[in-house]
Formats: structure tokens, sequence, C-alpha cells
């Protein structure tokens, strides 16, 4: 953590969930692919770990290559194999590290607005009754991008323990709140497929050049 910059809220250790097979992305593992300007690991580390405690990576491949590009992250694998989602990731998460609060981002995130961080807590402090608050974009909830507090633990393995995997059933048991953010020129809020990585390039590009023209 930046121990120059005033933080207005608890310590807070982030975890970037890249624990999926990305089938229809042939296997790429899309925390190393380039969206934009930048590798997603790189993109989401800069941007956020001068607001967090630690940086980790819940993923089952490539440790060495993600320490390789950003010494300071810890990665950690799954609880139990075979790929069961990213709320298997998010109860994993909380036995590795020691802050009551996480920031969980997933790997293929095209958009990460200004101050999240900051704006999840404020979200959560006035929902004291949410043990998680949700980035929500252009009107879509963003479910694996999220603050959590430690008091959801025990909601998590229970729907886990129930072979209940999704994000958005779990969460309505958690109370969650959303935060919601526009921004008119996102497609795609994360990317799933090729196509869609060849629509957000194409997109991209068109949109600089726009904006190159408009500034000339």
């Amino acid at each position: 953590m930046n121990p120059h910059k005033t933080l207005n809220f608890p310590t807070t250790d982030l975890v970037i969930l890249a624990g999926g097979q990305a089938r229809r992305m042939n296997g790429l593992n899309k925390l190393l692919q380039t969206f934009d300007e930048e590798i997603q690991l790189i993109k989401i580390y800069n941007t956020l770990q001068s607001q967090v405690n630690q940086v980790w990576i819940n993923s089952h491949r490539d440790h060495a290559l993600y320490t390789q590009l950003m010494p300071t992250v810890q990665c950690f694998q799954d609880d139990h194999t075979g790929f069961q989602g990213p709320m298997m990731g998010m109860k994993t998460a909380w036995s590795k590290l020691q802050s009551d609060f996480v920031l969980f981002v997933p790997c293929d995130v095209t958009f990460i607005p200004e101050d999240v961080l900051e704006k999840l807590h404020q979200t959560l402090t006035q929902n004291l009754l949410s043990s998680v608050a949700v980035v929500n974009i252009n009107g879509q909830a963003l479910y694996p991008f999220c603050l959590m507090r430690r008091t959801a633990v025990p909601i998590l393995e229970q729907h886990l323990a129930l072979n209940q995997r999704s994000l958005k059933t779990c969460f309505q048991d958690l109370a969650h709140s959303e935060l919601v953010f526009e921004n008119n020129t996102l497609i795609f809020h994360s990317i799933n497929s090729l196509d869609e990585l060849q629509q957000h390039r194409q997109i991209k590009k068109l949109l600089d050049s726009q904006l190159i023209l408009k500034n000339a």
C-alpha cells in the first residue's frame, strides 16, 4: 500500500479473480491478455494497488508469470479443484488473508471506475445490513466486481455446500447493495470470447481516432 496516500476507509486487500477455464477464449489466460494499452494484470494492479494493503491473484496457473510481471503480488488456488467458479475463489480468499474487507475484481474487466474502492466502502457504510457492495455499470450488476466484508463467509460456505454457485443468488442472502456508474462509451463490461475481444479493440481504436480528430 502507498504509505503517502491517506485512505478514508478500512484496510482492504485486492483479489483478482482469474480461476476460470476461459473456454470461449480457447483457454487463453485473460489476465495476461492486452485488451487496451496494457496487459490486464498490469492495468488492474496499477489502477488499484496504491489503495489496498496487498494484491492477490486467484488462479490455477501461471503464478510464475504473474510474479515476474508484478513481484509483490501473491497467488493462490481454489481450496477445491474443478473450476468451481468465482464463489469458490472468494471463499478461498478469506482463508489466505487477514483483512476484514476484500475488493474482488474479475480478470476480464474492461473499465475500472475512478475511486471505486472508496465509493464501495461508502456504500457499505450507508447499508450496514449489507455484507457486499456490487459495482453496477450502465444498469448491469457485475457481481464478481464487489467489495465484501468478512461477515459474508458463512453464507458463501453455505451456498457452496449446497452446490449453489450463482453469485446473484448468494448475494441476495447477503443483502447486497449496488453502486451505479455510467459510461456511455463502454460496449463490453468484460471480455468473454475472442469475438468480443476483437470487437472491443476495434471500437476502442475507432473511439481513439475520433478523439484525436476532435483535438486536432
